[in-house]
């Protein structure tokens, strides 16, 4: 009756990549630059997140 482990991973690493996403596109970075953070975190779901963590835009 309870979710997966699978399945609540998945939901989490969904729910912190559209997190990831609203925060690269409230950012004062370019447009180039935003572009490329999100198609990253679409391609590499889980390594994006932690690049963008670490190296994303700020602010």
């Amino acid at each position: 009756m309870g979710l997966e482990v699978g399945g609540f991973l998945g939901l989490l690493i969904l729910i912190a990549n559209v997190y990831a996403i609203v925060k690269i596109v409230q950012s004062g970075a370019s447009t180039g630059a935003k572009v490329i953070w999100i198609v990253l975190i679409l391609l590499l779901p889980i390594l994006g997140l932690i690049i963008w963590f670490f190296a994303g835009p700020k602010g």
